[in-house]
């Protein structure tokens, strides 16, 4: 028997997968990571119509519930795709570093000096 939190699950995660693959924009996913999105999508969708077939691979695999197995794979997920987001980041941060160091120097002028400057030499007291 289905249930509606079924029914929920399934249509978010087509709509996620719908979203994400048809994402056009500057950054250019590579077609591996969509791959693995497109799996790990397909399997939630599997274990969302088939809770007990997630607890069977759970055996098999030594963890004693499917909802642990499923909660170690996402973790495994977000600490993936937090890292991926960090490094996005930083390559960004140096891109705009590297931007703004260029545009600096490209607009630089010299400096303008209406005099040579000099340097008031100081007299010496005469001594007697």
């Amino acid at each position: 028997m289905i249930m509606l939190i079924q029914y929920v699950l399934v249509l978010f995660s087509i709509a996620l997968l719908v979203l994400f693959l048809r994402k056009r924009g500057t950054t250019k996913s590579a077609a591996g990571v969509k791959l693995a999105f497109l799996l790990f999508v397909a399997f939630g969708i599997y274990a969302v119509l088939r809770p007990g077939d997630v607890t069977v691979v759970a055996g098999w695999l030594g963890v004693g519930r499917g909802t642990d197995l499923l909660l170690y794979a996402l973790v495994v997920v977000f600490t993936f795709a937090t890292l991926n987001v960090y490094l996005r980041f930083k390559e960004l941060e140096l891109r705009y570093a590297r931007l703004a160091r260029s545009i600096a120097l490209r607009n630089a002028e010299p400096p303008h000096h209406a005099e040579p400057h000099r340097h008031p030499v100081p007299s010496t007291p005469e001594q007697p």
